[in-house]
């Protein structure tokens, strides 16, 4: 049966034989993380375990597959798209991969067009460039699914911010896209010596940072992305401020470091959430747990939260939900609470 919203699963590859039958099964899509752009190819060779793959369609015969390509500070994308001669190689090895592994789809996962943040090369060219790769890709791919007869996908993983909006054009480059994974977390913590949520659903009062995953939405459908084509996105772990003061119960507060991984939500379970002098409290406003222990501050996603999410795509007319990671929730509480919310 063909599922009205979309479950999709970001799983690194070290941890593909780590993915059950029950949670294949719970899956519509999963994306393999990563292969990554070398000399301006597309290469598997640092991706693991690949040879799993048709036991994941075995368990789950629906199950779309794709390779994510790229990852935070994965670079070779700014160079493989400023010619038409790089586009036209990225698109046939993507394509020698999709047919040498039998996947469904390419994932691009390009951390940022236009900005060098992760330490890879970027250029204000990266704004048309992006456009024109991903028609290479749409292209190659679909010359493919004539010969095969059938419909390859084509999606990205975009930063849940105006500045990815910016840096792109994304109403002209959805056109060759299945659909917009929109990474609303990370929103707070690696840039931010200031604590607060780091994958709410909506931006609550007193927060400077203005950031959520409902503002991520409307700040695409300002910028032409149909909302039919917007997935939202969930996260399996943490991420923690130290030497927190201890006002406010800890939000919106100033640590001397900024806002590192904490740890996975398995680890959150066993030793966190109401335990070891931590207590966990919720933001009614922005719909988000948080965990505080008196001087160290911790913000995550929890089956509470990730209800609110489901209702509220189902509300907005989005097309699901994606998450990153599988392999950091072995309790599989999130996922099974996201399948339940969904479906």
């Amino acid at each position: 049966m063909q599922k009205k919203h979309l479950l999709i699963g970001y799983v690194q590859s070290r941890a593909l034989p780590d993915v059950t039958p029950e949670d294949a099964r719970k899956m519509t899509h999963i994306n393999i993380a990563f292969g990554h752009v070398k000399d301006g190819r597309v290469t598997v060779e640092n991706t693991r375990n690949l040879d799993f793959l048709p036991k994941l369609r075995e368990y789950n015969p629906q199950i779309g597959i794709l390779l994510s390509v790229g990852g935070w500070g994965a670079g070779g994308f700014s160079e493989a798209a400023a010619t038409a001669a790089g586009r036209q190689r990225f698109a046939q090895t993507s394509v020698e991969i999709l047919r040498t592994y039998k996947l469904d789809g390419i994932d691009i996962d390009w951390e940022y067009p236009t900005y060098g943040w992760a330490g890879i090369d970027a250029s204000p060219e990266d704004r048309y460039t992006f456009t024109l790769l991903l028609e290479e890709l749409r292209q190659a791919l679909d010359a493919q699914g004539e010969a095969d007869g059938r419909r390859y996908l084509l999606t990205i993983a975009a930063g849940a911010g105006q500045y990815f909006v910016d840096g792109t054009e994304m109403a002209e480059a959805h056109k060759y896209l299945d659909w917009v994974q929109l990474m609303t977390y990370d929103m707070r913590g690696g840039f931010q010596n200031t604590t607060g949520h780091h994958t709410n659903l909506y931006t609550p009062s007193g927060d400077l940072n203005r950031s959520s995953a409902a503002d991520a939405v409307r700040i695409f459908t300002a910028a032409g992305v149909p909302k039919e084509k917007l997935l939202i996105g969930a996260a399996f772990y943490s991420r923690m401020w130290t030497d927190v003061s201890n006002v406010n119960r800890g939000m919106y507060q100033q640590s001397p470091a900024n806002g590192g991984y904490g740890p996975v939500y398995a680890e959150l379970a066993a030793k966190y959430i109401n335990k070891n002098g931590f207590v966990r409290y919720w933001d009614e406003e922005a719909q988000a747990p948080w965990l505080f222990d008196g001087s160290t501050f911790i913000t995550y996603d929890d089956p509470e939260s990730l209800k609110a999410k489901c209702a509220y795509l189902k509300a907005a007319g989005l097309l699901g939900i994606m998450f990153w990671e599988y392999s950091c929730d072995s309790t599989r509480t999130l996922l099974d609470t996201l399948y339940q919310a969904l479906f």
